[in-house]
């Protein structure tokens, strides 16, 4: 397959009257990057992989530049907003304007040795803008072992086919990009490890930085709510490795690794963590945790932010909803 991994159409941002807060606002801003309209009536909107251009010159300007959340800015507002990181705040500015790209036409997406149905090979057949429209399909990606990784879901439509090298009754077929989101290029490293089998041995993502451990993660949590678990029996004791606790994506990696082993999901958020407890995810309460060199997690979780910019405690609130659970949680 071809074209799985591309970089996506960039949200920029340009920020009028930039005040900064602290150090102020990194070239490379951050994995996630929030910004808060003054309105509280109003959501915050993320933006991932978020980079920091320079500022321009004569100007109290800051261009900030990445991957839009599904909501974006709300519409119509252009007031003044704070950004945060999660951790710190970054600064303020009293308006913004969105920044349009642009035109680019995006590459397509090619199956090489594709056998095709024969409700395809109909298709093909018949030639026409209708029955070239597949509509919805599903990409199911499996690694080289065969076994089920992830899926992605398109809107497909066939742009060019003709026949393969890659064997006999085989089809190269050629799909529009425009209605495919590739998986980011920086992730390609996470997903070839994936793609030549799970790991077999806990902290594989450890040196990753934190968006790549957040790309391990996605992958994780796809393969992992497609799969079943066999729930251990209560009381059952697990011991969760915490050196390298030091961002979110961490904690749940370590949580999951914790409760199912090497590449195991447990959760990715509050309400994921909350779900996977009631069972069906290899846990049954009550059970005991044992969780090591706690010290790192509340060092990094204790202090961030909320979306909204409000301080939060994460480090605590993970330790309540364990408990709730019915995990008794030892810190070490």
């Amino acid at each position: 397959m071809e074209g799985l991994f591309g970089e996506s159409p960039r949200g920029t941002y340009e920020l009028f009257g930039w005040v900064p807060e602290g150090s102020g606002v990194p070239g490379r801003a951050g994995s996630r990057v929030w910004l808060v309209p003054d309105d509280e009536a109003l959501d915050a909107w993320l933006l991932e992989d978020a980079e920091s251009l320079e500022q321009l010159p004569g100007t109290d300007s800051l261009v900030l530049t990445g991957l839009d959340d599904y909501g974006g800015p709300p519409e119509r507002y252009r007031g003044r907003v704070r950004v945060h990181d999660g951790r710190r705040r970054l600064g303020s500015c009293r308006e913004f304007t969105r920044v349009l790209p642009s035109e680019q036409v995006p590459a397509p997406l090619v199956l090489r040795g594709l056998a095709p149905s024969n409700q395809l090979r109909v298709a093909l057949m018949k030639g026409t803008r209708r029955a070239l429209d597949l509509e919805e399909a599903a990409l199911e990606i499996r690694d080289d072992r065969g076994e089920f990784l992830t899926d992605r879901l398109l809107w497909a439509m066939i742009s060019a086919w003709g026949p393969s090298s890659c064997g006999a009754d085989l089809i190269d077929l050629e799909l529009d990009g425009g209605r495919f989101t590739p998986v980011p290029e920086y992730a390609r490293p996470v997903w070839e490890q994936w793609l030549a089998g799970p790991p077999d041995a806990a902290n594989a993502w450890a040196g990753l930085d934190t968006r790549r451990r957040g790309a391990w993660h996605d992958l994780v949590r796809e393969r992992g709510c497609r799969r079943s678990h066999r729930d251990r029996p209560a009381g059952h004791a697990y011991e969760l490795d915490g050196r390298h606790v030091t961002d979110e994506p961490a904690l749940y990696l370590a949580l999951g690794e914790a409760v199912n082993g090497p590449g195991g999901y447990f959760g990715g958020c509050l309400a994921a963590l909350d779900d996977c407890l009631r069972g069906t995810f290899g846990y049954t309460a009550p059970s005991t945790l044992l969780w090591r060199d706690a010290t790192t997690a509340r060092e990094h979780l204790s202090h961030t932010l909320t979306p909204d910019g409000r301080p939060y405690d994460l480090f605590t609130a993970v330790l309540k909803t364990l408990a709730e659970g019915g995990m008794d949680v030892t810190l070490a």
